[in-house]
């Protein structure tokens, strides 16, 4: 019975998910009703109870399993014009319709579908109807439950069409591989189906299942191309329709691309709600925040900033026991990555950052450039800040981008960023530069802690002569001694960073660099670049009086990119400037430092550099560029 197995709790009959077990009892699809699965099933020692339930396939198909979770399906009806009506009614707008022809009519219209669908998204909806005919579209489904019942040969076995999934791949096709199952257990003689393209727009696919079929003696009516597959003549042209069949899908794809493309073009902007914490869609279909995840989101943002490292953020996250986007107890690291570089958290949207390579596989790729992107800014309400958004890509790079210190393959080599202890990124040498490293002491069955220099701990006294080693509880307290003097001061403190937050917001607003007009300065130089050009091909003026304008309109572009380039930069520092001032303001407000015991995270959100200047003192500088010296007490 190898042909059946069980794998993480799902029933395997020949490949297909034919059921699932769930406690002691075992929910299974009567589809697959057969005494080989009954002996299974049998078999099964933890197994006390089956239950034939219909249904289970589809929904294990689909990735859900109890009926709760099910999409909850939206009443739809469908009018389609008849086929009797003028063919230039057809593919033209409500606008171009009424001008040539008045109102639409009722009488020129027939009811097409009038069932429950899982959407209310109007372009998944043309796709469905337009394409890839749901059940219960009676322009096809009423035609063969007549045709079969006016046969008294033929009785219906049931009629297999799936919603709104694409041909070219048989995975998704529930109701396809519903049908082949039950061809495969001998409850169907023959198939109907309207046309190749129907079958399968996969040339592969549909030329296995044809000879699959073919071998057990049950003919494949293709009504359109008049073929049965059981006449010996007819596998050739079935390659060549299925190789047409799936032009036309490679075409319709584009067809798909493109218009998802011009959307992208115009600044259209869809969410994935399900997986994107903080917003949920409102009545007016805009992204809404949702306040309680906000606040989950600026923590993650904050942590982040703050020094702690994306694995330390999700074990806080779920020790709080806060549920991920998906509502999973278990947070991924991956998850978290995207979030700290979503930029739809600052309300704008990055478009079109992944493609469809091939409409057979649905293999996506990333954009690195293949294919045009499009930002759209100001799109909806923000969670977080543009100011502590760019301070964290910064920080993002500058982890990954962090040199290595460690020449030697020590374990503890500094080619990677490392949280676990708040130090081990501040604490440097005074006389080499290099940081300095935790190392534990052991002897005479005693441990002792302290800080030494890279350099010292690799090379001995070649390169770092004088660098003391420091008792990790010395420097400690230190730390403590030096945030509890800040505190003292802290309102003098804050006052000074908002007369330089203030002092930076009036230098940007008395910037009188006119960046538009160098752009169209700029532009207007490549024009006449470009005039120059289409003029020297025809004059009769010598080229050095032509080279000689090239060079200076050239050079008069170059000097403008250049001042162009210098304003943007510093502009960027301004508002860095202003972001970080922003940023220590909040933790000087929000962070205690009257402290009595040292804090990792106290010290990672307000110091950015702690100096070993001799074995009894240090200096220590905090985010504000403020510098206090701090002497090491005991020894």
């Amino acid at each position: 019975m190898r042909n059946i197995r069980m794998e993480k709790d799902i029933i395997l009959y020949y490949g297909n998910p034919a059921g699932y077990v769930s406690g002691d009892k075992a929910v299974v699809d009567p589809l697959f009703q057969s005494e080989e699965l009954n002996a299974f099933l049998s078999r099964q020692k933890d197994i006390g109870e089956v239950k034939w339930t219909d249904g289970v396939y589809d929904r294990l198909v689909n990735g859900q399993r109890d009926t709760q979770e099910l999409t909850l399906l939206k009443s739809c009806r469908v009018w389609q014009l008849k086929p009797e009506s003028d063919l230039r009614m057809r593919f033209i707008s409500l606008a171009d319709f009424c001008k040539e022809f008045g109102e639409p009519q009722m009488s020129d219209y027939q009811t097409v579908y009038d069932g429950e669908v899982e959407t209310n998204n109007l372009e998944a909806l043309y796709t469905k109807f337009n394409i890839d005919h749901p059940p219960g579209y009676t322009a096809q489904i009423a035609y063969y439950t007549e045709k079969i019942s006016k046969n008294k040969d033929w009785e219906l076995a049931g009629i297999f069409a799936d919603e709104g999934i694409t041909g070219t791949s048989a995975k998704k096709r529930t109701e396809f591989l519903k049908l082949m199952a039950l061809c495969e257990k001998g409850k169907v003689d023959m198939v109907l189906t309207k046309s190749v393209s129907r079958f399968s727009r996969n040339t592969l696919d549909a030329i296995g299942y044809i000879r699959k079929l073919k071998a057990k003696g049950i003919p494949i009516i293709f009504e359109k191309e008049g073929i049965n597959t059981m006449e010996m003549a007819s596998e050739m042209a079935l390659c060549f329709l299925s190789g047409f069949a799936q032009a036309e899908s490679e075409s319709i794809s584009r067809n798909v691309t493109w218009g998802k493309r011009q959307s992208f073009k115009s600044g259209k902007v869809s969410f994935q709600y399900s997986r994107l914490l903080g917003y949920e869609k409102s009545e007016d279909g805009q992204p809404k925040i949702v306040p309680e995840e906000a606040e989950i989101v600026k923590r993650i943002f904050r942590s982040y900033y703050s020094g702690a490292s994306v694995r330390k953020i999700k074990e806080s996250l779920e020790a709080d026991k806060i549920l991920s986007p998906t509502g999973k107890q278990e947070w991924s690291i991956g998850v978290l990555q995207y979030m700290l570089r979503n930029e739809r958290y600052i309300g704008d949207a990055l478009l079109q950052k992944t493609y469809v390579v091939d409409c057979l596989t649905k293999q996506t790729r990333k954009n690195n450039g293949e294919i045009p992107q499009y930002y759209v800014t100001g799109n909806h309400e923000s969670i977080i800040s543009k100011d502590l958004f760019n301070l964290v890509q910064e920080e993002i790079a500058r982890r990954a981008g962090k040199r290595k210190v460690a020449k030697k393959a020590v374990k503890t080599e500094k080619g990677k960023y490392s949280s676990k202890y708040a130090l081990t990124e501040l604490l440097c040498c005074g006389e080499c530069g290099t940081q300095y490293r935790r190392v534990t002491w052991a002897r005479n069955g005693k441990k002792k802690v302290v800080w030494r220099c890279i350099n010292r701990l690799e090379y001995g006294t070649k390169y770092c002569k004088e660098s003391p080693t420091i008792e990790e509880s010395r420097l400690h307290q230190a730390i403590v001694t030096a945030l509890n003097r800040l505190d003292e001061d802290k309102a003098d403190v804050i006052e000074t960073l908002k007369a330089g937050l203030r002092l930076a917001i009036g230098s940007q607003d008395d910037d009188s660099f006119n960046e538009a007009a160098v752009q169209n300065r700029i532009a207007e130089l490549q024009s006449v670049m470009m005039d120059l050009v289409e003029l020297s091909s025809k004059s009769s003026a010598g080229a050095d009086y032509f080279d000689a304008k090239f060079e200076e309109i050239a050079a008069e572009i170059k000097g403008l990119q250049g001042q162009l380039g210098e304003h943007q930069e510093q502009t960027m520092l301004a508002q860095n400037t202003q972001a970080r001032i922003h940023e220590l303001l909040y933790t000087l407000e929000h962070i205690d430092l009257s402290v009595k015991e040292y804090c990792d995270d106290v010290v990672k959100g307000i110091i950015t550099k702690v100096v070993v200047l001799s074995a009894d003192r240090i200096r220590i500088t905090f985010d504000n560029n403020m510098e206090m010296e701090q002497e090491l007490l005991g020894e």
